[in-house]
């Protein structure tokens, strides 16, 4: 399997959105697990710098977001399915 295929430019938006979604998913996760905002991550407070809304993230942390949705996309298109808008 072709880990690294190219994703297509008009998936580009899809892509910027599943990072969203990734990072909010993630968000509410811990929330619901009693973590809140805090300057730097402390396991034992359940503090961490990066539950703020997704376009207040730094690019790095954006970036770790894209990385997992586009492995995803990569993934689903690597097992043969096409991603099409309707």
């Amino acid at each position: 399997m072709n880990k690294n295929i190219a994703i297509p430019d008009e998936l580009s938006l899809l892509l910027e959105q599943l990072a969203k979604n990734v990072h909010n998913t993630w968000m509410t996760e811990r929330i619901n697990q009693g973590w809140r905002y805090g300057h730097r991550r402390n396991d034992e407070l359940k503090t961490h710098p990066c539950l703020i809304d997704y376009e207040d993230l730094s690019e790095e942390e954006k970036n770790y977001d894209r990385n997992t949705a586009l492995q995803t996309i990569q993934f689903i298109l690597n097992s043969g399915y096409q991603i099409n808008k309707i």
